[in-house]
């Protein structure tokens, strides 16, 4: 969520209510021409078949049928994040079993190199290994290696659509969700710094 509210607004907040799944969109000049991006904050639930998760799953799996490129997201302080990753890009294979889909890998917290637990190099292999592309940033100190790791992103978007002459993949009949949902952003940011005000004036 820190990452996507980077991207769409430069601005870090730490503290957020838990993602909600949204649809947000940003615009971007891409070789002479106007695209508009759409990024889903997918909440994180495990791929295991549990009942408490299934809702989730069956939104993730939604989020997987319509979208054009994904981005893997982990923390250099967590290994856990970081391996949960494979079954995850396994499972888009299993929807998207001919498609080449873009991929983009964000290595997050790059600000806390003393509590890393995810080598630069094991980053790298794991992009070259799902054949995406890969971008160690830190959305708390700077949105400049966020915006550039999205714009990358676009880029590939740009020149995969193009390659498909604006074809659509076959046999996906799914609706997406619902349009960019920027007020509810808006919301968001405001709480987080309702309640950051709050806290400041109790302690």
């Amino acid at each position: 969520t820190a990452l996507v509210v980077r991207f769409l607004t430069k601005r870090f907040i730490g503290d957020y209510e838990a993602n909600t799944g949204a649809l947000y969109s940003r615009k971007f000049t891409i070789d002479g021409e106007q695209i508009s991006l759409q990024v889903q904050d997918t909440p994180f639930v495990s791929l295991e078949d549990d009942t408490d998760s299934i809702c989730c799953q069956e939104q993730i799996n939604r989020s997987i049928y319509w979208a054009d490129g994904f981005v893997f997201v982990y923390s250099i302080t967590d290994y856990e994040s970081y391996r949960v990753l494979r079954p995850l890009h396994q499972h888009i294979r299993r929807i998207h079993p001919n498609a080449n889909i873009p991929l983009l890998l964000v290595a997050n917290k790059g600000d806390l190199l003393r509590a890393r637990q995810v080598s630069s190099t094991e980053g790298l292999r794991l992009a070259g290994e799902l054949g995406g592309t890969y971008h160690e940033v830190s959305a708390r100190e700077s949105c400049e290696g966020v915006h550039e790791a999205f714009q990358q992103l676009c880029q590939e978007l740009s020149r995969s659509i193009s390659s498909c002459n604006g074809e659509k993949r076959r046999g996906l009949h799914l609706v997406r969700p619902k349009s960019p949902n920027m007020q509810d952003l808006k919301r968001r940011l405001k709480q987080a710094l309702t309640s950051k005000g709050k806290s400041a004036t109790t302690t």
